[in-house]
């Protein structure tokens, strides 16, 4: 009998089809980082606030975080334009950091889970310190975890299908540090919670890096000279060639301008001890995150068909926000009606439909930005004859962490100061918040994203999106390299 899922592990490979093993290898790689990234990124700043510094401290978390994400988004430059500029032996320029890195960025991720003394002002620098250290080498690992997208294949459109596996492999792994939740309202009472964190801090943060190591199976198909006779400067200057990446970074940016609150502290309150009382905190946050998400997540399957059907990448994008606009106005006055308020079932159900729905497109974001960005190293390439993928990719996260900041902030600035959350050294405490805390915090929940989404259209309306440019470019990449490989051989034979 023919293995059903055997078109996975095949190694059929031909000059513009890379092997399904491969591709498997890289996501799989993909969706352990995301596996530990995602437990960090959601977990560490609840983590500080609620159970390693006391309540009289807990306000200066978040604004020790805001600081560490914009150092995080600074040395994202600073390391893609070192990978740029770095010696490494021809088709392995980002192989180094998908298989030393990952081991340490794991220690490292568990260790701040990790309660050291009882002084609040340790806990702190002991935070400091290890995330800085974290963070840089994370941002090596992502760089070339990412960067070797624009280096899987000389072709366009095998880029997008990398970009599809890739991507959902990516989300897959958010999804398993995204049910840490569940796993969190199943040992409550049994241990202490902070014992919980601790406990996955090394499942999800060292198990998850190590098995990102299978990236470093995947083979990179295009070559990347070195610019070693750039200065660093010029290695950020090349940015300003690249229109398309520019304003896919401000749409994105722009997104983390909405005013909201961290989804954790809605779901712990509305549905810990919810109306009916159907739902506990965690659980309900997991599987609204899995009931919203399904849809997109199959969608991912057929992602190119998708994208080819609704028009092309632009289009995409578009369309995910203006869904996202119309489902969250619809959501929030499902959630107003007593009979489907949002703490009950059937409106916690018609909130995860309407999610849902804006989600389908929405899926598909993060392909389209990736490989309108891959390709626009292409077009680069074809103007300055210099490869950027480090730099290039390197702008992305830190667009990302940038992003991460300033959300933060505001996040921060309104749990405390338009909510008044107040936090207790007792594992009751989101129960004994005040009247504004619960009335404001759906609709900064549901509606606040919608700012964002409005200016994200405004910027991702000036991106270039043209296949029939696209295949120009490709087709002018291909007769320049194959003219520098004649060259080089000519060479070679005058010197024999």
């Amino acid at each position: 009998m023919k293995n059903p899922i055997g078109f996975l592990f095949s190694t059929e490979e031909t000059e513009t089809h890379v092997s399904n093993r491969e591709v498997l290898s890289y996501a799989t790689g993909l969706a352990g980082q995301n596996i530990s990234y995602g437990f960090i990124s959601g977990r560490l700043t609840y983590y500080y606030e609620n159970h390693a510094v006391s309540a009289a401290r807990a306000s200066v978390v978040g604004k020790i975080m805001t600081y560490t994400y914009l150092w995080d988004a600074v040395n994202d430059m600073l390391v893609g334009a070192w990978v740029d500029r770095a010696h490494h032996k021809p088709f392995q320029k980002m192989r180094p950091y998908l298989l030393y890195f990952p081991a340490a960025i794991g220690l490292l991720c568990a260790m701040m889970f990790v309660r050291m003394g009882s002084n609040d002002i340790f806990k702190l620098i002991y935070l400091g310190a290890l995330y800085f250290v974290w963070d840089l080498l994370y941002s090596f690992q992502d760089v070339g975890l990412w960067g070797l997208l624009a280096l899987s294949s000389p072709h366009s459109h095998e880029r997008s299908r990398i970009a599809q596996w890739v991507t959902i492999g990516a989300g897959a792994g958010s999804t398993l540090a995204g049910a840490f939740p569940i796993l969190w309202d199943l040992l409550k009472g049994s241990m202490p919670e902070s014992r919980i964190f601790t406990i996955f801090a090394f499942v999800f943060g060292l198990g998850g890096e190590l098995l990102s190591l299978r990236a470093a199976k995947f083979r990179e198909r295009v070559d990347s000279p070195v610019q070693r006779e750039e200065k660093l400067w010029e290695s950020f200057a090349v940015i300003r060639h690249n229109p398309t990446l520019i304003f896919i970074s401000l749409a994105r940016f722009s997104q983390g301008l909405s005013p909201k609150i961290n989804q954790t502290y809605f779901f712990q309150s509305e549905y810990r001890k919810s109306e009916s009382g159907f739902l506990k905190g965690g659980t309900a946050e997991v599987i609204y995150g899995v009931l919203s998400g399904a849809p997109g997540a199959v969608t991912m399957l057929f992602a190119n068909k998708f994208i080819d059907r609704v028009g092309g990448m632009k289009k995409t994008l578009i369309l995910s926000q203006v869904t996202a606009i119309v489902m969250r106005l619809a959501a929030f006055g499902a959630g107003k009606i007593p009979a489907l308020h949002y703490a009950k079932p059937v409106g916690f159900m018609v909130m995860c439909l309407l999610t849902a729905v804006y989600n389908i497109p929405g899926a598909l974001m993060d392909i389209a930005h990736r490989s309108l960005t891959s390709d626009s190293i292409d077009e680069v390439e074809l103007k300055t004859g210099i490869r950027s993928e480090g730099v290039s990719f390197s702008m992305q996260n830190f667009t990302t962490k940038l992003t991460s900041g300033v959300s933060t902030r505001i996040q921060n600035f309104f749990l405390y100061n338009v909510l008044h959350y107040v936090a207790y050294d007792d594992e009751n405490y989101i129960d004994m918040q005040g009247e504004t805390f619960y009335k404001w915090q759906f609709p900064l929940f549901m509606l606040g994203p919608i700012v964002g989404a409005v200016l994200y259209i405004v910027f991702i309306s000036f991106v270039k999106d043209d296949k029939a440019h696209r295949a120009a470019v490709e087709a002018a990449l291909k007769e320049r390299r194959a003219a520098a490989a004649a060259a080089e051989n000519t060479a070679e034979v005058e010197i024999d």
